[in-house]
């Protein structure tokens, strides 16, 4: 089992003036701050998977969120398991939009953009809030392998705010094979509200994320990395509820 703990702070500040890199239209993702308290959410995948291919059972596992210490962004704790065999490296992301009744994972849209990145050029990881916020495996790490996955991390540009750009509790997990094909998806829901901050984190994070996600079907096959077909992007919705809260104020 790979077990291990990242910290955004660590990660190559010298690579943030790299040229070459996108960043959003609105600019870097900002530092999320004043999350509440002891709040925690997490997604849990369903027992049966969205893609209809031949893989073993779902893809088992959870990302669960805890407000960050000091209220700077948020806590992420990821367990997956029983991989497919073939198609990886995985990857997982926080999509904008919930998972709908019917379990379809292409309605969850695309990636959480509040700045309107786009996915390419690909995530620098040395450049966090440079990439888009919901592109957490970007950020820190696709997952290579078919065995048990374990990873914790602080990523400072998401927020537990409710009604915050980059607020996620309303939104999905969706877990995807290399070519961006949509495997499984799951709603967050709230898991615990109490509880204290940790001391305030020493030192500081890069500042600079966010992006569109393919919107695959279903196939029969394994898909394979790189094949020819690229899944076309599909255009973000992340900032609409606040043009929405906009116009009610007119």
């Amino acid at each position: 089992m790979r077990v291990s703990i990242i910290s955004v702070s660590a990660i190559g500040a010298s690579s943030v003036l790299a040229q070459g890199n996108a960043t959003g239209q609105l600019g870097d993702a900002a530092v999320q701050t004043g999350n509440p308290a002891g709040l925690t959410v997490k997604a849990t995948l369903p027992e049966d998977p969205f893609w209809t291919g031949p893989i073993n059972g779902n893809v088992k596992g959870s990302l669960t969120a805890t407000s960050g210490p000091g209220g700077v962004g948020i806590d992420y704790e990821v367990s997956f398991s029983n991989l497919p065999s073939e198609g990886g490296p995985f990857i997982y992301h926080i999509h904008t939009a919930p998972v709908p009744e019917n379990g379809n994972c292409t309605s969850t849209l695309a990636h959480l953009d509040q700045y309107i990145r786009g996915e390419d050029p690909a995530c620098d990881p040395s450049r966090p809030a440079s990439c888009q916020q919901g592109d957490l495996s970007g950020k820190f790490g696709h997952i290579n392998g078919t065995g048990p996955y374990v990873v914790k991390y602080n990523d400072p540009y998401t927020s537990l705010v409710e009604g915050a750009g980059a607020y996620i509790a309303n939104r999905s997990l969706v877990f995807h094979f290399a070519n961006k094909t949509r495997i499984s998806c799951a709603n967050f829901s709230v898991v615990a509200t109490n509880g204290t901050y940790p001391p305030s984190p020493t030192g500081s994070y890069p500042t600079g994320g966010s992006g569109a996600s393919a919107t695959p079907s279903p196939t029969s096959t394994v898909p394979v990395t790189g094949a020819a077909g690229a899944l076309e992007v599909v255009k973000n919705f992340a900032i609409a509820p606040v043009v929405v809260a906009f116009l009610a104020l007119l």
